[in-house]
């Protein structure tokens, strides 16, 4: 097994199929750098805090440190890259990928792709992309499918909150900042300490399709896609940093319509609401 099922549950919040601590390696080099990496990704702030800015680490996203099924897994991933970004509008590499996420989900500072954090997280994600059957190479099909997304204008961040409070406050809290839960802490999903208006989670379609498959962790996958859009767009409803490069992003293609932090949508979406 590759991968931890999406139906897991909390109690199995910290389990990983493929631990390189307990792996052998054939240069110890490289064994020191893939588990570098893979304690940075499990808890950002603790071994890499050039790569956090705030309360998260990698794996509040890329949960079971990137190795769960539907819930942004990094098996695979390091055979997609280089690959053209239309948000940066130009080729990356998975250094470079890095960087952009730390940049916009832990609001790091740091730009360095040769820094040795950075180093370590890609020795991590190249070591899980080693060996494994072809079927992982590939992108996992959207938990939410495009013909089933609730038009911006009309979800409401209302109906998003009360369902929110029901489904998700247990471990996220009324204020959203995560609630200690012994065996894992959640990020904060919103304010000073959460990630970025830049971010791919700042996006409503991108939010609801990981809630829609991995949250709530007490019984992950319960929700619908509509309830999963309506909660992903409360949560993007709030005040969260603002990443100080978004006006230099989509130059060379269209702001997605579910990028609610950037002027030019927020304009279309007030417009499409005041005619209704």
């Amino acid at each position: 097994m590759y991968l931890v099922p999406a139906s897991a549950k909390l109690d199995r919040v910290n389990h990983v199929p493929r631990d390189p601590s307990m792996s052998s390696f054939d240069d110890a080099i490289e064994r020191s750098s893939v588990v570098k990496g893979f304690n940075i990704v499990r808890s950002t702030r603790e071994h890499a805090p050039e790569l956090a800015g705030n309360a998260f680490s990698c794996g509040n996203c890329h949960l079971n440190v990137g190795q769960r099924a539907h819930s942004l897994p990094l098996v695979g991933v390091a055979s997609r890259y280089p690959q053209f970004c239309d948000r940066e509008n130009r080729q990356v590499g998975l250094a470079d990928q890095v960087i952009d996420c730390a940049q916009r989900h832990l609001n790091a500072r740091v730009d360095d792709r040769e820094s040795q954090s950075v180093t370590d997280v890609v020795a991590y994600i190249t070591w899980l992309s080693k060996d494994i059957p072809s079927r992982y190479l590939r992108r996992e099909d959207p938990p939410i499918d495009p013909s089933a997304f609730v038009p911006v204008s009309e979800l409401n961040p209302a109906r998003g909150a009360d369902l929110y409070a029901k489904k998700c406050s247990q471990c996220h809290g009324a204020d959203g900042q995560g609630v200690d839960l012994a065996i894992a802490h959640p990020g904060p999903l919103w304010g000073p300490e959460s990630w970025s208006d830049g971010g791919d989670a700042a996006r409503i379609y991108v939010l609801a399709s990981f809630i829609r498959r991995s949250m709530p962790l007490l019984n992950p996958g319960a929700m619908t896609d509509e309830e999963a859009q309506q909660i992903a767009a409360y949560i993007n409803a709030q005040e969260r940093p603002r990443y100080a490069a978004k006006q230099h992003d989509y130059r060379g293609s269209t702001i997605p319509v579910d990028a609610v932090y950037y002027k030019q949508t927020r304009a279309r979406i007030t417009r499409a609401s005041t005619r209704q």
